[in-house]
């Protein structure tokens, strides 16, 4: 039996999301490993753990709770996203993939908060 968040869209695309961070965050400089690296990959992860969290607690109103800490989540991975980008961190087509992840994530979490 599949769990209720993994039917959730939002939850998917955050799931996803996270996983591109992982795998992009690979090729990092090892010297940002307890730095950039791990901010990132915390902040990405923070985002579908956050809908999880939420979905098995009671009642809208700590959903609600748990998807506003997502979307908080949400920002800083974006801002940690272009701070790797303006460190040459990433390419411009590899920055270009995840930041339309991350606006999908964003538009569907935004959507989901609203309807709680």
């Amino acid at each position: 039996m599949e769990k209720g968040y993994k039917k959730l869209l939002v939850w998917q695309k955050a799931n996803e999301l996270a996983k591109q961070v992982y795998m992009i965050t690979k090729q990092f400089p090892k010297e940002e490993i307890y730095g950039i690296t791990s901010q990132l990959r915390r902040a990405a992860l923070s985002i579908p753990t956050n809908i999880v969290e939420g979905t098995g607690r009671q009642g809208k109103r700590e959903l609600n709770q748990f998807a506003n800490v997502a979307l908080g989540s949400l920002f800083e991975t974006e801002y940690l996203l272009e701070f790797s980008k303006e460190m040459n961190y990433l390419r411009d087509e590899e920055y270009t993939n995840i930041e339309k992840a991350r606006k999908q994530v964003g538009s569907l979490l935004w959507k989901f908060y609203h309807v709680l």
